[in-house]
């Protein structure tokens, strides 16, 4: 009888461990990328504006070249949504809205992802012009883990996570851009 209350105190001290690095840890986390693309910003940011033409470059749209995809809306537009499903674990189901543009400067989107795990994330593009013929773009995504699930975040670093998968897409949204 004594090892099963030895082995409940275990647990309830592990609990509550948890518990306390979990109100003590960052609940918050943001990652952001940045890139020079040899277009002028006009283009650029209209470019930038199409969800539809997102799942042509983006990182995870490529893991998965079979995911369904299903648009509501008109592209371009605030309130357009672009869902995607996917059996593979790393592209999962989810939608992408467009929340705000700012012409030439800024545009919002909200990311709500359903599987494999349930979350919403905010996401976003900046530009500025470099030039005639440059545009700097910065590509970042902020989001919320709510407590106590925040005390794994200590364990989890997403700027290493998903920083690769943002240069990646980057690289490609560059390379297309300046293709047309």
């Amino acid at each position: 009888m004594m090892i099963v209350w030895i082995i409940l105190g275990a647990i309830g001290g592990l609990i509550a461990l948890v518990l306390i690095i979990a109100a003590f840890s960052k609940k918050e986390f943001a990652v952001e990328r940045t890139v020079t693309v040899n277009k002028p910003l006009p283009e650029t940011y209209d470019f930038l504006t199409s969800l539809q033409k997102q799942n042509q470059w983006s990182k995870w749209a490529q893991m998965d070249p079979n995911m369904k995809t299903t648009y509501i809306g008109t592209d371009k537009t605030v309130g357009f949504i672009s869902k995607w499903e996917s059996p593979h674990k790393q592209v999962g189901e989810g939608e992408q809205e467009i929340k705000k543009l700012i012409p030439n400067q800024r545009i919002e989107n909200e990311l709500r992802f359903e599987k494999p795990m349930k979350s919403v994330a905010n996401a976003y593009f900046t530009v500025a012009s470099e030039g005639d013929e440059h545009t700097h773009v910065a590509w970042g995504f902020t989001s919320r883990t709510p407590w106590p699930f925040n005390a794994f975040m200590l364990f989890f670093n997403m700027e290493n996570a998903i920083g690769k998968d943002f240069e990646e897409g980057l690289g490609n949204m560059k390379k297309m851009i300046e293709a047309e």
